[in-house]
């Protein structure tokens, strides 16, 4: 499976995976919603794949402070179908975690 490329998803945000070697991913991940900590932010990701499963991850400081997100995922039927997690120190610690589910579309 050749992972890189822009992923786009059901918000607009976006995922470009610029390398996959060895089952090793790395790329930029940028956020459409405007009331998510990380936006306004290009952050570098990095991650793992092999077959139809990836996993990547990011932490970077923004509006929220410290922040980090790991997304985990499986392609089916064209589409990257992902559960993630976010935590940032910003807020009382039983508001700073959100899960939650995306799907990413392959835009090239």
């Amino acid at each position: 499976m050749d992972w890189r490329g822009t992923w786009v998803n059901q918000y607009g945000s976006v995922v470009r995976i610029e390398d996959d070697a060895a089952g090793r991913i790395s790329g930029t991940f940028e956020t459409a919603l405007e009331d998510s900590g990380f936006y306004g932010e290009i952050v570098p990701i990095v991650g793992v794949a092999s077959g139809n499963c990836i996993s990547f991850a990011s932490v970077c400081k923004g509006k929220a402070g410290d922040m980090a997100v790991a997304y985990t995922g499986l392609l089916r039927e064209g589409r990257l179908e992902t559960a993630w997690h976010y935590v940032a120190d910003d807020r009382p610690w039983w508001k700073a975690v959100i899960t939650n589910t995306n799907t990413f579309e392959r835009r090239n």
